[in-house]
């Protein structure tokens, strides 16, 4: 199927009538409000009295550089409510420090952009970030648009509410993607820098999950949606858009990673910017996968055979995010995306300390042995991501973070906010599409005889699960303080 771009005149047009229909939008993401807003937005969220809209800023090529990271008050209160139910002073304490950091604010349904029952939509998230703000500094806003038709195609924890068809796909150009475009581009708000990330998962599972029948129907509406939406939001000067590129448990093997960065390249040139449409890109979103194997490499031989041919990695290079950031980083630059394209790692999830981490490379010369007495991924297999048990908070946002020259880092980012359920194993009733996972429920074992390693009792995906949040808690590396 053709993609279809619309011309910048078309989408001007659209976006300021899905401006002017805002309010039809109902429903919500179940989150409550810090404090009341102001009046003005499409949900009542403005700049308060007193904070200065300033110049339009130019477009930068890292938004995160130099600038105050916004948090989410909606994911601050859960924080605060699960540390005033706590018992041990010490954990309540570091909950509560934890509660202003930056996390991503995801809207996954329509309903989310200007809800009408009271939890905060974009304009007020928008006007919660200028409040933030802190002088002679921008602020910057981690944004996920997820909502393409037939999302989550290869699983069912994220269903989403757009089926898979045309009709899905112009309800995502008109009633989702334009309504934030137009958002985005109002001038009250030209002072927040805004990192949108746009739809995890979706385009990797166009590079592997061909042989899913849902992602064969969904792949075309995929790209076009995802191109539609770097057309919508390119042209707005402050806002730099971000492509997911899974992790490296999923894309790491060259077979993946070569026609993953080919299908990135393919949906950035059917844009009006063509490739320099995306300014970067995001791996580990919302998953577990190590910011750094410390013990060991990929090539390392032990009884002379890779530490990469163990099980656990099955001959994928990648055994961790950094290394992976850097091969995607050449990959994508080979196919013509330019030098400038930074690289985002979600360490929300993935630092796994605790008492299981190992603190030393392990004595056996079996590899599989050395593998699982050394790897911090304390997982059974990298395939697991539901809710698991062992994981702790990994490193805590920060912009170009040193260690790392050849991934050329933007920024260690929490896409997704810890706590933030991955699903569940229950039919629970919803009105959002979300289904229940057998990889969400404990008991379960893969066909290979994998155990699923999830926490129990989980809600519905992006709810809060306090007992998640605890965990990642406890396990944080590095350790808070």
């Amino acid at each position: 199927m053709a993609l279809l771009v619309k011309s910048p005149t078309m989408l001007a047009v659209s976006v300021a009538l899905a401006f002017a229909g805002l309010a039809a939008c109902a429903g919500g993401d179940g989150a409550a409000r810090r404090s009341a807003p102001a009046e003005g937005g499409p949900d009542g969220g403005t700049i308060e009295a007193g904070t200065p809209p300033g110049n339009p800023p130019a477009h930068v090529v890292n938004p995160y550089a130099g600038a105050t990271f916004a948090f989410d008050p909606a994911w601050a209160a859960s924080v605060r409510a699960t540390a005033a139910t706590t018992s041990d002073a010490t954990l309540a304490a570091q909950m509560n420090a934890l509660a202003e950091t930056s996390t991503g604010v995801w809207l996954d349904a329509i309903a989310r952009i200007a809800p009408t029952d009271g939890t905060m939509g974009l304009a007020a998230h928008l006007g919660a970030a200028l409040s933030q703000q802190t002088t002679g500094m921008p602020v910057v806003l981690t944004l996920v648009l997820y909502d393409l038709p037939g999302r989550d195609c290869a699983g069912l924890a994220s269903d989403g509410e757009l089926p898979a068809t045309a009709d899905g796909l112009s309800r995502y150009e008109h009633a989702f993607v334009d309504p934030i475009a137009a958002i985005l581009a109002s001038p009250q708000y030209a002072a927040v820098r805004v990192a949108a990330i746009l739809e995890p998962d979706s385009l990797p599972n166009v590079v592997t999950n061909q042989d899913v029948p849902a992602c064969a129907t969904a792949s075309p509406l995929y790209e076009q949606g995802i191109a539609y939406a770097l057309d919508a939001l390119h042209p707005i000067a402050n806002v730099s858009t971000f492509l997911d590129v899974g992790h490296s448990g999923w894309l790491g093997w060259p077979r993946n990673s070569g026609p993953a960065a080919q299908e990135l390249a393919k949906v950035a040139q059917s844009t009006a910017a063509g490739l320099a449409s995306v300014d970067g890109f995001v791996t580990n979103t919302s998953n577990y996968m190590p910011l750094k194997e410390p013990f060991m490499t990929a090539t390392q031989a032990v009884g002379g055979q890779p530490v990469d041919s163990a099980t656990f990695y099955d001959e994928n290079p990648e055994i961790d995010e950094a290394d992976y950031a850097a091969a995607m980083y050449g990959a994508l630059t080979s196919v013509g995306f330019p030098t400038t394209i930074g690289m985002l790692v979600d360490t929300s999830r993935d630092g796994w300390g605790g008492a299981a981490r190992p603190t030393g490379p392990g004595t056996s010369t079996d590899v599989n042995a050395f593998v699982s007495a050394t790897k911090v991924d304390r997982r059974a297999s990298r395939g697991l991501w539901c809710n698991v048990a062992g994981a702790g908070l990994g490193e805590r946002p920060a912009a170009s973070p040193p260690g790392y020259p050849d991934a050329h880092l933007d920024a260690f980012v929490w896409v997704k906010g810890p706590g933030s359920s991955d699903g569940t194993s229950a039919d629970i009733p919803n009105d959002e599409g979300k289904k229940p996972d057998p990889t969400c429920d404990p008991s379960y074992v893969s066909p290979d005889g994998v155990p699923s390693g999830a926490l129990s009792g989980a809600p519905l995906a992006g709810q809060w699960f306090s007992a998640a949040f605890l965990q990642l808690v406890q396990n944080a590396d590095p350790p808070l303080p």
